[in-house]
């Protein structure tokens, strides 16, 4: 009900599907190392529609791991002429922003669609009209 709730809404959304089966670098043995990355490479395909951003995440994370986190966003994502695509990283708790309720459905949409279960596209043919991009990674 609330995907059918939303889907009118004008907002957008990309999403980066990680098989962490085909990772096989050392750096990605740890979950922090693999959610920097994996912020990094989504934010790195919506590059496109950022100006000055405000990025939320969530806070059920460390405050050592939030703050490596924005430092990781703010020198991956800069143009040629070193301007970062980003104005601000805010860390939010999802239980309080709705914005972040928002993204933990389409997440969840996105994950369900790729389970193998019987109603695995259901959820997510309810947003597509609303999705950019969707890639898995590694290909």
């Amino acid at each position: 009900m609330f995907l059918e709730a939303i889907a009118r809404y004008n907002f957008f959304y990309c999403a980066v599907i990680i098989d962490k089966s085909k990772l096989t670098e050392r750096n990605f043995q740890f979950k922090e190392s693999i959610h920097k990355y994996a912020c990094g490479l989504l934010l790195e395909r919506v590059k496109p529609w950022l100006s000055d951003a405000i990025v939320v995440v969530d806070g059920s994370e460390s405050k050592r791991f939030r703050h490596e986190l924005k430092s990781y966003l703010i020198r991956r994502l800069k143009d040629g002429s070193g301007k970062c695509f980003i104005k601000k990283v805010r860390v939010l708790d999802s239980r309080t922003t709705n914005l972040l309720q928002l993204a933990d459905m389409v997440v969840g949409a996105v994950a369900r669609s790729f389970s193998g279960k019987k109603d695995s596209r259901e959820y997510r043919s309810l947003i597509v009209h609303r999705e950019l991009n969707m890639e898995v990674w590694p290909k």
